[in-house]
């Protein structure tokens, strides 16, 4: 596990990051910023962030979702374009609901900034319906230059006709435009090999074989029991294991782990770096969130997705501690 002192997540984007957006890139746009004259002193490639187009539900929990992606994403340094597909009806213990929006909706939002902003990847989280996935497919069709990160979630708690038509769809279109799926072990055997009868569960390379039958680069596989007790992550092709990182199995139960590893792999090869390094660095960057998870309800334990900003031990000595009373707010009265 890396110390807490190495924060290789607080970078700026900087030079690896001004090479992801070239000439040519997805529709290059104006991105002056609101003062002419500073705009003037740099080239437009240089005050851009990399950007990542996010298709995600809202959380208002915060454990998955859109914000969950937001923190990630910029955490590694990058901006996220959020498109909202719909909204969960759930707490920091479970979903209740789903609530998707029309995919004319959808396609505004996403055309709308498209038209303006260049994006250097794109992820797709819950997309709540197969139309909003063959609109997702429809538009990274059109930008075949640019690499989608997709994430398959735990669906069980939807119903089992959705839950089917939605894998059917994203089986069937999002996954030939995918070049990295990611996924936990489980959820991913069971949706792409649902008839797997070996005498040993799926190894990563077999789940990498069957998602590559469906168009798919490369497979984040997540969440692997180890006989030593350490889970293990690893990315595979279908020809081969390209990295395999195992980490100290927490005792905790968590939300929006995946969400978390997504986001941040997408947010780093928006950044120019290459596959086996991002995903190392993601990796890394979702492990520490969640050695720094907090319980903010009742129910499970979210990452903390902004643990570089959290002082360090040595940082508390000599601080200056402050009286709250100076800096009480005012009682909530209504005024008219």
């Amino acid at each position: 596990m890396l110390p807490r002192s190495a924060r290789p997540f607080m970078q700026r984007p900087g030079t690896r990051a001004i090479a992801a957006a070239q000439p040519g890139d997805v529709n290059e746009g104006d991105a002056g910023g609101d003062d002419p004259a500073q705009s003037e002193l740099l080239p437009a490639e240089e005050l851009r962030q990399p950007c990542v187009l996010v298709f995600n539900a809202g959380d208002a929990s915060g454990a998955t979702g859109l914000s969950a992606d937001a923190l990630s994403v910029a955490s590694v340094g990058a901006h996220m374009l959020g498109v909202t597909t719909g909204i969960y009806v759930r707490d920091t213990a479970e979903v209740f609901d789903h609530v998707a929006l029309d995919e004319e909706h959808v396609a505004e939002q996403a055309r709308a900034i498209l038209e303006d902003v260049p994006v250097q990847a794109i992820k797709v989280g819950f997309a709540g319906s197969p139309d909003n996935l063959s609109l997702v497919a429809e538009i990274a069709s059109d930008y075949p230059e640019v690499p989608v990160v997709a994430y398959m979630p735990n669906l069980s708690w939807w119903e089992d006709e959705p839950i089917d038509s939605y894998l059917d769809a994203f089986r069937d279109l999002v996954l030939p435009q995918t070049a990295v799926l990611v996924g936990n072990q489980g959820t991913l055997r069971r949706w792409l090999l649902p008839d797997w009868d070996g005498d040993r569960p799926p190894t990563p390379r077999d789940i990498a074989r069957a998602a590559g039958e469906l168009g798919v680069s490369y497979t984040l596989v997540t969440g692997i029991l180890r006989p030593d007790g350490w889970m293990e992550n690893v990315l595979a092709s279908p020809q081969s294991t390209v990295l395999s990182e195992k980490y100290e199995r927490l005792d905790a139960v968590f939300a929006g782990a995946g969400e978390t590893l997504s986001a941040a792999l997408a947010a780093l090869l928006a950044t120019g770096a290459d596959l086996s390094s991002a995903t190392s660095e993601a990796l890394a960057y979702m492990d520490r969130g969640l050695d720094a998870g907090f319980r903010p309800g009742m129910g499970q334990v979210l990452p903390d997705r902004l643990f570089w900003a959290q002082p360090d031990d040595e940082d508390d000595e000599g601080a200056i501690e402050l009286d709250n009373a100076d800096f009480a707010l005012p009682p909530h009265d209504t005024r008219h």
